[in-house]
């Protein structure tokens, strides 16, 4: 597996690249795409950056966060505060996110879908309108975890750090959640099986396996 030093922006400009070719693999009107990493390697920001890239190209896109998909707390807590394998298992709602997102986009689906269910702040439903998608508009999922779930994506984007990185970078209060990711890297090998992976250990300097 051979890394490139890239810049983000050219970076960006290839992954819009590869998302414009994508036709869905199961003949869906919708390419759905994970953009999957830990919060310290910051997914969601290039997933903001992938969006804007395909709106200057006349793409329509829609933005999903997995956080806005998690169970309540109730669920996610009944282990204690600071359990990394319930973190791990049972924090984000799989069964939600098939149900409001990926379903609809199924050939023949609807396209109308959910972006979100539960403010993870509050612990509260969001009670978001649903979002009626036109075909060829690109789903950008983004969040930590995201394979070995069985989501349809059409793309899988993962953000990589070394162990030192990643605690180096993550908050000392959230040091709790570092055991779920090394359980991730040993359990999915998520560098291996993404379509394109990305080192992000120095956040200013990128690589990637996209040529």
């Amino acid at each position: 597996m051979r890394l490139h030093p890239i810049t983000w922006p050219r970076l960006t400009d290839r992954l819009a690249d590869r998302v414009e070719r994508i036709e869905p693999s199961d003949g869906g009107a919708w390419p759905r795409i994970a953009l999957d990493g830990a919060p310290a390697a910051q997914p969601d920001r290039l997933a903001d950056e992938l969006a804007e890239a395909l709106r200057l190209r006349g793409r329509s896109v829609q933005r999903v966060r997995s956080t806005g998909f998690l169970r309540p707390a109730s669920l996610r807590l009944e282990y204690g505060h600071q359990d990394a394998d319930a973190y791990y298992d049972l924090w984000l709602d799989a069964d939600a996110l098939f149900r409001e997102v990926f379903t609809p986009l199924d050939p023949g689906g609807t396209g109308r879908i959910l972006t979100d269910l539960r403010d993870p702040a509050t612990d509260r439903a969001t009670r978001s309108p649903y979002v009626e998608l036109p075909p060829g508009t690109v789903l950008l999922l983004d969040g930590p975890l995201l394979q070995g779930r069985w989501f349809p994506f059409d793309l899988t984007i993962h953000l990589r750090m070394s162990p030192a990185a990643l605690r180096r970078r993550t908050p000392p209060a959230d040091h709790w959640t570092l055991p779920a990711f090394d359980r991730y890297t040993t359990e999915l090998d998520p560098a291996t099986t993404a379509d394109v992976l990305i080192q992000t250990d120095d956040p200013n300097h990128p690589a990637t396996t996209l040529t």
